[in-house]
């Protein structure tokens, strides 16, 4: 089966990948759609109080963190929503959409690497960031494209 990633955020590029993969490795049967999104960092309220954490704030601290992991996944759930319907549109079989969060994340391109080597896809698509003159593809699209190595990347725009 072949296996393609999508990174997915809240971006009009990137719900233009969807619909270009919808459309254009619809009607087989034989592919795995895998909706990626990579949390943003933790604020920095999480991180440190100045000391070391008793065992009782460590607990309150992840309670707090779960909290925010629960409220920006809830962010992203009606584009992840969206993304399927336009797959079951264009004749995807729902038990090949999948849909990931990735959390503990330091570089939004390194992670999305990192899931397609670990996962064994043979292609990444995402839409393409707005960009800079000095950037032509945007930081995380240009690195992920120069370090695929052996999968086939698809950046829309």
């Amino acid at each position: 089966m072949n296996k393609i990633l999508i990174a997915l955020d809240d971006s009009k590029n990137a719900m233009k990948a969807v619909e270009y993969a919808a459309d254009q490795f619809g009607r087989t049967n034989d592919i795995e759609i895998n909706l990626v999104h990579v949390l943003p960092n933790l604020p920095a309220i999480f991180w440190d109080e100045g000391h070391i954490l008793s065992e009782d704030e460590k607990r309150e601290r992840q309670k707090v963190v779960d909290k925010w992991l629960v409220s920006q996944k809830a962010k992203m759930e009606p584009l992840f929503n969206k993304a399927v319907g336009l797959f079951a549109a264009k004749g995807f079989l729902p038990s090949n959409i999948r849909s990931k969060f990735l959390s503990d994340s330091t570089d939004t391109a390194d992670s999305i690497l990192e899931e397609a080597r670990d996962g064994s896809y043979q292609t990444i698509v995402m839409g393409r960031s707005h960009h800079s003159p000095k950037h032509v593809l945007g930081t995380v699209a240009g690195k992920i494209a120069s370090h695929a190595s052996g999968m086939v990347v698809t950046i829309v725009e």
